[in-house]
């Protein structure tokens, strides 16, 4: 994520095409609003099109704009994404769902900066950023001949990647927090923390869906709960009566897993680490040393 940041930083302020992959629900649209408002085209407007939602026809209209009378049911002017994006961002949403024209005709006005209405001469300027998502190979797109080559390279002048949360377990705690506190004050609640069993299972779970279902799984947990701890019975069932992953870890696994993230998180601050997952400093200076986790030489034990 750190790296995925970096990238991010180093070129929102440029002007070129990005191109963000991931799984559904790690985040790639968050991430895109972030080169938006990190660019010289804050002030201006970002614009969504997603290109798996409509038929290819529509999903030109809805890009490019048409004129009255451009097919049946077009009565009147409609101004596009490409237009509304004017001066701002336009973000192509799961652009691997193109169809082969749209691509060619999305092709076209990036390379020209100009585009037409459906049914108009009248050539319009795209000045216009823009951002793709996909959570497609669109390279194995590319070779199995579904991809244009040229619009891939358009595109990909900078790749971002978004690791799965099974990828960053690490994280989970942190945002499972985030979002707890989150949802308590938007949803009037008095959720504060996660009891022990219900942390475990979070950290346990493989989360196909991502960031995303783990911030359902939480709002779900803070809506049902009615004290300041959310327990297990409060999480969606496939959460609370999921099995430990089968890769062999065990219940200490985690267990470690969660005091590592504790520490980072507190930055090895040990009364606030112990406090935080309900124990005594003794017992967790215990766990520290039966599972050998090391402080980082930056950090400092207090």
């Amino acid at each position: 994520m750190r790296g995925a940041f970096d990238t991010i930083a180093a070129v929102a302020d440029t002007n070129v095409a990005v191109l963000i992959t991931g799984e559904s629900g790690t985040g790639k649209e968050l991430l895109a609003r972030t080169v938006h408002r990190r660019s010289p085209r804050a002030e201006g407007p970002f614009v969504v099109l997603n290109c798996g939602g409509l038929p290819e026809p529509l999903l030109e209209a809805e890009l490019f704009g048409y004129e009255p009378g451009a097919f049946d049911g077009a009565t009147s002017s409609h101004p596009g994404r490409l237009e509304k994006a004017q001066r701002g961002t336009l973000l192509l949403d799961e652009v691997g769902e193109l169809g082969a024209k749209a691509q060619l005709d999305l092709l076209r006005a990036i390379d020209s900066r100009h585009f037409t209405r459906i049914g108009s001469s009248q050539d319009l300027t795209a000045d216009v950023r823009i951002v793709a998502t996909t959570r497609s190979d669109l390279g194995a797109e590319v070779r199995a001949g579904r991809f244009r080559e040229d619009l891939f390279y358009r595109l990909n002048v900078v790749t971002v990647t978004l690791p799965s949360l099974r990828e960053r377990r690490e994280d989970i705690s942190l945002l499972a927090n985030h979002f707890l506190q989150h949802y308590a004050q938007e949803l009037g609640r008095p959720a504060r923390s996660f009891s022990q069993e219900a942390e475990a299972l979070l950290l346990s779970y493989e989360w196909r869906g991502n960031v995303r279902e783990l911030a359902n799984a939480v709002e779900r947990a803070v809506a049902v709960g009615t004290t300041e701890v959310v327990h297990a019975g409060d999480l969606p069932i496939e959460v609370a009566s999921a099995d430990l992953p089968s890769t062999g870890r065990t219940l200490q696994d985690v267990e470690r897993r969660h005091i590592e993230a504790i520490l980072a998180e507190t930055e090895w601050n040990i009364t606030h680490s112990a406090s935080t997952l309900g124990i005594d400093r003794v017992t967790l200076y215990n766990k520290i040393k039966r599972y050998g986790l090391k402080r980082p030489t930056r950090a400092n034990s207090r």
